[in-house]
């Protein structure tokens, strides 16, 4: 049993702390939460998500998230194309594969390859180098969340789990968190305006439940718990692909000295970031905020010095004009 720290000494934590980046242990009790459960979150391990968008429905349905288009982007299986306000879970479909001599990609004879393969590698390489790849996009929950520091109302906050969460009913619609976020995950619904993204099932997780796109995935591309544990497991991973001969798998926002803190849901990844649509070096955009508060300072305490100057020459002039006249 630990000792909750008083409200002095969570002060000096906070004081002691760059709360708008680098490295942050305990989001949960910087943001006001005195002796906050373990920080949880998503490792989302994409060589084995089959796209089957079970996330998605599970998302949907439990949030009751409303319905964002039902017909295919005509570019592949993907039928909603990015997070949004009415998307909190997004299935990427990424078809990878050599151009054919006219201009033209080669698709694999049914039945190659093997299709359980659970290294996402097997099947490129029988195919010869054509693979899909799949992976369910989500909120990440930023350590360093600029959406939340942005926010004027309070309508976005940080839960004693270190997840962050909107308040619908309290948010004012005026959009300062939709450039704020590196990803560009938030995003406000057309109608009335608010902002909506994944609460992490905020409801569930305090009913002692796992999120129900976590619940519902049925090969475990999703995986709910505690982060530390998940960082460890994450990297156990990478070198079972590694080992198997899949050079290119890596980690993708898990890194707490990253630009955002690290994040809430990172994920494993079989290229690049930005084959995936994510940003490859995201940096929180409120990083900046105190040093350019300090220039400003600086710049007005320049400006008042100057118009202080010119008011004693004035008076000094005057003074001058006065002397000479009397004379």
């Amino acid at each position: 049993m630990t000792d909750t720290p008083t409200p002095q000494a969570v002060d000096a934590l906070r004081a002691a702390r760059q709360l708008f980046s680098g490295p942050e242990p305990d989001p949960a009790r910087d943001a006001g939460h005195p002796d906050p459960p373990e920080r949880v979150g998503f490792f989302t391990d994409t060589s084995v998500c089959i796209g089957c968008k079970a996330c998605e429905v599970a998302c949907k349905e439990w949030n009751a998230v409303p319905e964002d288009g039902l017909s295919l982007t005509g570019m592949s299986y993907d039928n909603t194309g990015g997070l949004g306000a009415s998307t909190w879970r997004h299935v990427a479909f990424i078809e990878q594969g050599p151009p054919a001599p006219e201009g033209r990609t080669e698709l694999p004879l049914a039945g190659a390859g093997t299709a359980g393969d659970s290294d996402g590698a097997g099947a490129a390489e029988a195919d010869g180098g054509m693979r899909w790849l799949m992976s369910s996009d989500v909120c990440k929950h930023c350590t360093h969340a600029a959406c939340l520091d942005v926010c004027p109302t309070g309508s976005l906050f940080r839960t004693e789990f270190g997840t962050v969460v909107v308040q619908e009913d309290i948010c004012n619609g005026c959009g300062y968190c939709v450039p704020a976020c590196p990803y560009g995950v938030i995003e406000q619904r057309p109608a009335d305006g608010r902002a909506f993204k994944c609460t992490l099932c905020y409801d569930r997780l305090s009913a002692g439940q796992e999120p129900a796109c976590a619940k519902a995935c049925p090969t475990d591309s999703i995986q709910f718990g505690p982060l530390d544990e998940l960082r460890a497991r994450a990297e156990q991973r990478v070198g079972q692909l590694h080992a198997a001969g899949v050079g290119d798998a890596r980690l993708y926002g898990h890194d707490p000295e990253d630009g955002v803190g690290g994040d809430g849901a990172f994920f494993l990844l079989l290229d690049e970031p930005e084959v995936y649509g994510l940003p490859p070096d995201p940096v929180v955009t409120t990083r900046d905020l105190p040093a350019m508060w300090r220039h400003a300072a600086g710049a007005a305490l320049t400006l008042l010095g100057g118009v202080a100057v010119s008011f004693a020459l004035d008076a000094l002039t005057g003074r001058a004009h006065r002397r000479g006249g009397r004379s």
